[in-house]
């Protein structure tokens, strides 16, 4: 779960608008569809003071390979709900929120601040921000199951102003979890002792701590003709060996006074976690095992396009402005060492096919400012 990251050059000093949010978001790849409705609303209270709420849900149905190797699909539904509050004194605006999930086998919850300060003018402008979240982790089928895991969020951001045209900002962010860490129905496979044409499976086992720490770089360019560009590199290291490498570019052009389209590309490279292994040699061969996919080496790439539609001034009774977006991401991912032990075929273990697939998510989105 993450822990309330801070937003691309962020800016302070601002209230949030007046508004309500409505949002549809589907996934539909590797065997799963994830989708549901999310409604954001806020509301100021007084010239310092604005409140918000929001209302999350996921529902899930797996079939995907991770499921399929060791067990049947299975359908679940997530809720989440946050409170937030934002204070504006001076130059500076503080954030306070508190966000609970809930699906039948994990509970979260996340308390998180931050504070944004502007200098020199609204040229500069720096955000710190810390998050705690406190999790319990439950089991399908064995209520006797229950185990913690503590997560805490450390991030320092910095945006500047270069020119009237170019914003670019800077984001430090270290996270810190403690617990049970690893998910409680994923098996690892070893090789069968008694027949070397088959494997058997054993829990993943997980290190009881992580610590990770990520550095991005981003900049805006506003062009001349109705249109901007914009960058990103982050770097992603933590303490079980992954390293991580995302390059993002994007593009978004108005047609006119209420059209706009954009378009984006994502690129994204990781190592393998050092206790991972697609195929282990004998049961309990090391301390810690993990065969979790998102713990391999891998890389992905998402093509992203969409259109919004923005109409200010409104002649709608009580709204200022609507705005309403259709955005959707092809995403391929290809593992470079987990293998689909569900491909058709006569394979001996560690030879089955490595697995990739594709992804297709649809955001419509529709927002009242009143």
């Amino acid at each position: 779960m993450a822990l309330c990251p801070l937003g691309p050059l962020v800016h302070a000093a601002t209230l949030p608008i007046d508004s309500v949010d409505m949002l549809y978001h589907r996934y539909d790849g590797g065997g799963m569809v994830i989708d549901g409705p999310v409604i954001l609303a806020r509301k100021s209270v007084g010239p310092q003071v604005s409140v918000s709420g929001q209302y999350y849900v996921d529902m899930v149905s797996a079939a995907s390979v991770d499921v399929l190797a060791t067990a049947s699909a299975y359908k679940e539904e997530r809720t989440e709900y946050t409170l937030g509050v934002d204070y504006l004194y001076d130059r500076a605006i503080m954030s306070l929120g508190f966000t609970n999930s809930s699906e039948n086998d994990y509970e979260a919850n996340t308390l998180y601040f931050t504070v944004s300060q502007e200098f020199f003018g609204g040229m500069s402008t720096v955000t710190l921000g810390y998050a705690g979240g406190w999790d319990e982790v439950g089991k399908r089928g064995n209520d006797s199951f229950n185990e913690d895991a503590d997560r805490r969020n450390f991030q320092l951001g910095l945006s500047q102003v270069l020119t009237r045209n170019m914003l670019v900002g800077l984001d430090l962010e270290v996270v810190t979890d403690e617990g049970f860490l690893q998910n409680p129905y994923r098996q690892n496979r070893y090789l069968d002792p008694n027949d070397a044409t088959a494997f058997l499976y054993q829990p993943e086992r997980y290190p009881e701590t992580r610590t990770s720490t990520s550095v991005a770089a981003r900049a805006i360019y506003h062009l001349p003709y109705r249109a901007s560009i914009r960058g990103e590199y982050r770097y992603f290291t933590d303490t079980w060996g992954i390293q991580a490498h995302t390059l993002q570019f994007g593009y978004v052009h108005g047609l006119n006074q209420h059209w706009s389209l954009e378009g984006s590309v994502r690129y994204y490279r990781q190592s393998e976690a050092d206790f991972y292994s697609d195929l282990f040699l004998y049961e309990n061969s090391q301390n810690h095992l993990a065969r979790d996919k998102e713990m391999s080496a891998f890389s992905g790439t998402t093509l992203a396009t969409g259109a919004v539609y923005e109409w200010k001034q409104t002649s709608l009774p009580g709204i200022k402005r609507l705005q309403f977006s259709l955005l959707l991401d092809w995403l391929n991912f290809d593992y470079d060492n987990f293998r689909d032990v569900t491909a058709s075929g006569n394979y001996s273990p560690g030879e089955e096919p490595l697995y990739s697939f594709d992804a297709l998510v649809t955001r419509a989105s529709l927002i009242l400012e009143y």
